[in-house]
């Protein structure tokens, strides 16, 4: 009752294909050495990078916060003190 019905697989058409030389090329060969070993410290080199990034940003973040709020505490004490 809950089970969706699906409609009936189209049937292909007809028509013929002519059919065409096929020609089988071999590979070319390698030059040098294959990439793959590379793929797995080329990920973490990537990985790492981007967590150092993102650290990095929130340091700078943090200490620019921190200026602000030394900033705003001491106009705060300034004014306190002139009063």
């Amino acid at each position: 009752m809950f089970r969706p019905k699906l409609p009936d697989a189209p049937t292909p058409p007809s028509t013929l294909i002519p059919q065409q030389q096929h020609h089988q090329h071999s590979p070319a060969p390698a030059a040098g050495r294959s990439l793959s070993p590379y793929a797995g410290p080329v990920a973490v080199v990537l990985v790492g990078g981007v967590v150092l990034t993102a650290l990095l940003a929130a340091v700078a973040i943090t200490a620019i916060s921190v200026a602000i709020a030394a900033v705003v505490l001491r106009s705060l004490l300034n004014s306190a003190n002139r009063r």
